[in-house]
């Protein structure tokens, strides 16, 4: 705690008249937390913090800058106290685990967003201008709160016009750390918050919070808490803020709860309708600094039914002018103009433009649109633009450009079939249509199939790995022992038994926990490490141990109670042997129950151990779709490398020692060593690669979006190399760890006129 702040805000309050039960009551700021400051306990204090005692003291200017510089670390006397603004004063420099994290968390936001930037040919030649005004009254705080002055006293307003490359310091002339960007559909909002992350991050002192870019579409204020919600979206895009902080919880919810970081929320008109006016109630109940982006209807319609953010200043973007226009376009060909006139083939087009066409160039967004179709591709001449008969409307002309941009990225490029990309491209964006966000998430594409094919997909791909498991042993075993045609049918029995079995056991538990349940299963956010562990997830090992050690021992169970019957059958249909009935049903039930307790036991303890050798990953490990994607593609395989082999010994001593329980209880039972290890590997070789395909998000990957989608001529066989590659087409964007569409207004293009699957045949699959 810095040294003097405590006995200084103690001397205040007094000096106020109030207890410290009243302070908090007027500031909300928790009794306890004042208690905690004056005693000059803990860390140092939050700069919000401090300036809501500051507001509820109602100090006068002076006293209000002494307090905020002791805070800051220093210990000036009044009259030595600099004239700076409050809002001038930043935290000092931290120390400690939390404060590292933070840092690598902006070096990581900075080179993720960087590349992005580029991505976006955002400053080739150069960037479009971007130019803001400020919002009508009716739609921002007083200035009194936003410029956060003692009670009583009256403020003037800010001088918040700028320019795109002016953002961050426009937003640091604002003493709450308030802002709401309104601006209409393809306006510049996504790039102005993308071009005010970059810069804040450069130039943030150690120890300030960190920008991070979060898209609301896929917050729901009626379930999720916004600090919750941005702890999610944290552990998304940055797994190795799952391990674990001072105190016990993730370094995720450290960071946001010490107010490490600053959130910028894009596309508040993108949370779903009818949950508005609770988002904003949701963010005016937060004191957290945050930019908020919107476009201004639903901003509008949210404000009318509830109220403005608090203490938030606003501004709105403005259209370009045809100067930006007409300085723009001719530089992006070198094309000459028709018929040997000045300029280039832009100039006469955008000289000549009617209502129309000038309309659609006023946003950045159809601005570059026109550039990719008509300077990006050589031959195609803008002039069509002018034929006032075929584009007659702004709509017709926006349509008309929208609908050529997947077909101009996509020229001269054989990989992918002009056709066939549109129409993949519209079944991934009637996908997200149906969920209701523009997060293109990897991992939720199984979501686009309907809950039978889902189950089915699970059933047979886990039969299929038990039973080559069980082909790959029994098979050469029963040919030794009864020869080659009768071993050959006997082993194939014996596998597509025991492999429907385990495979419906699969299927019944995913269809219970996933499809009904409505569990979606998240990237792994640890990786199995035995030397070098830097990292500690969150929760005590045998917590973690506990939970993982059910799970395993349910699924196990389940899937026994199914193995223990079927081996029976296989083997009396291979030996030739019938028994009574009264024996066989006898044996088969000591064999389920038997069954049962050795894999559900087995499965649990293996279960366990993984978790106890899993540690997080860095945080700058996965900053893309493709990285996470290839990052828990190597986590799952080597969860599979160390589960089976430890679930195949687990099942083969597992079962030495149930049997010498059970024996003088429902015994004779017999479970010799080659039997033993012969169970233990198909157990554990089949159900290990079988859990992978039901019960992790690479397994769901792969078995839905490389295996069934393409067979069903949805998606092309390469699902991740063709997402990459409309990425770098400029088609989709990259929004940490999902993918989004370019735009919106391209996404519900897409879905509206790019054709189903019924309408072609599946594409071939690779030679």
């Amino acid at each position: 705690m810095t040294s003097g702040f405590g006995a200084l805000l103690r001397e205040l309050r007094r000096q106020a008249g109030l207890t410290q039960d009243e302070l908090a009551e007027r500031s909300g700021v928790a009794v306890r937390t004042i208690g905690r400051l004056e005693r000059d306990e803990g860390t140092d204090p939050r700069l919000g913090t401090v300036k809501l005692l500051a507001d509820a003291l109602g100090l006068a200017p002076e006293d209000r800058r002494r307090l905020l510089a002791v805070a800051a670390g220093g210990t000036p006397e009044p009259d030595d106290v600099p004239e700076v603004p409050p809002e001038a004063v930043t935290r000092p420099v931290p120390r400690g685990e939390l404060a590292d994290a933070a840092e690598r968390l902006a070096h990581a936001v900075a080179g993720r967003w960087q590349r992005e930037e580029e991505q976006r040919r955002i400053h080739d030649p150069f960037p479009l201008p971007v130019r803001w005004r400020p919002l009508p009254s009716r739609l921002t705080d007083h200035w009194a709160n936003v410029r956060r002055v003692p009670a009583g006293a009256t403020a003037d307003p800010l001088d918040l016009s700028g320019e795109l490359g002016e953002i961050a310091a426009t937003y640091r002339r604002i003493p709450s750390g308030r802002l709401v960007v309104l601006g209409r559909a393809g306006s510049g909002k996504t790039v102005l918050t993308l071009r005010f992350v970059l810069d804040q991050v450069r130039g943030r002192a150690a120890g300030d919070p960190v920008p991070v870019l979060f898209g609301l579409g896929s917050w729901d204020p009626g379930t999720t808490a916004l600090r919750d919600w941005l702890i999610e979206g944290l552990l998304r895009d940055y797994p190795g803020l799952a391990a674990a902080a001072p105190g016990g919880s993730t370094l995720a919810a450290a960071l946001v709860e010490a107010g490490y970081v600053l959130p910028v929320l894009d596309g508040f008109d993108e949370i779903a309708d009818g949950l508005h006016r609770a988002a904003l109630e949701a963010l005016n109940g937060t004191t957290l600094p945050l930019v908020l982006t919107s476009r201004p209807a639903e901003y509008a319609a949210a404000v009318a039914a509830t109220d403005v953010l608090t203490a938030a200043a606003g501004v709105e973007l403005t259209d370009l002018t045809p100067a930006d226009v007409l300085g723009y376009l001719p530089r992006t060909t070198r094309r000459p103009a028709p018929a040997g006139g000045p300029g280039t083939v832009w100039d006469p087009v955008l000289g000549e433009a009617g209502p129309a066409l000038a309309a659609v160039l006023s946003t950045p967004l159809m601005v570059v649109l026109a550039r990719t179709v008509y300077s990006d591709a050589p031959g195609e001449d803008p002039a069509v633009l002018l034929d006032t008969e075929r584009f007659p409307t702004a709509e017709a002309v926006e349509d008309h450009l929208l609908g050529s941009f997947v077909p101009t990225v996509y020229r001269d490029r054989p990989r992918w079939e002009p056709a066939r990309a549109r129409r993949w491209l519209g079944y991934l964006a009637r996908h997200l249509d149906r969920l209701g966000t523009h997060d293109l998430a990897w991992w939720r594409l199984g979501g686009s199939l309907r809950r039978s094919s889902r189950i089915v997909a699970v059933v047979l791909s886990a039969m299929l790995a038990t039973a080559v498991a069980d082909w790959l042993f029994f098979v050469p075993v029963d040919v030794a022992a009864l020869g080659f045609l009768p071993g050959l049918g006997a082993g194939l029995l014996d596998g597509l038994l025991v492999g429907t079995v385990v495979g419906l056991a699969f299927g019944l538990v995913h269809g219970i926990m996933v499809v009904y349940g409505g569990l979606v299963f998240e990237p792994s956010r640890m990786q199995l490490r035995l030397r070098g562990r830097t990292g500690r997830p969150e929760g005590g090992l045998l917590r973690r141990y506990a939970g993982r050690f059910g799970a395993g021992l349910l699924g196990g169970f389940v899937v026994g109670l199914g193995y223990g019957p079927v081996t029976v059958l296989s083997r009396a249909a291979a030996t030739g042997v019938a028994p009574e009935l009264g024996v066989l049903v006898e044996t088969a039930l000591v064999n389920t129950l038997v069954s049962g307790l050795v894999f559900g036991l087995a499965a649990g303890a293996t279960f366990g151990l993984v978790a106890v050798l899993e540690t997080p990953l860095d945080i700058s490990s996965a900053v893309s779709p493709a990285t996470l994607l290839r990052a828990n593609r190597t986590t799952v395989l080597r969860q599979v490398l160390a589960f089976g082999p430890l679930l195949a010994l687990a099942i083969a001593a597992g079962g030495r020692i149930v049997v010498e329980l059970l024996q003088d209880v429902v015994g004779p039972l017999v479970w010799t060593l080659s039997g033993g290890l012969a169970v233990g590997v198909i157990g554990g070789a089949g159900g290990a690669v079988a859990y992978v395909f039901a019960f992790t998000a690479w397994g769901q990957w792969l078995v839905v979006s490389r295996v069934w989608l393409p067979l069903t001529g949805r998606l092309p066989w390469a699902t991740a190399a063709f997402l990459e590659d409309a990425y770098r087409r400029g088609i989709l964007r990259q929004a940490g760890a999902v993918y989004q569409f370019r735009h919106a207004r391209l996404q519900d293009h897409l879905a509206r006129t790019a054709g189903g699957p019924a309408e072609r045949a599946p594409e071939p699959a690779p030679s």
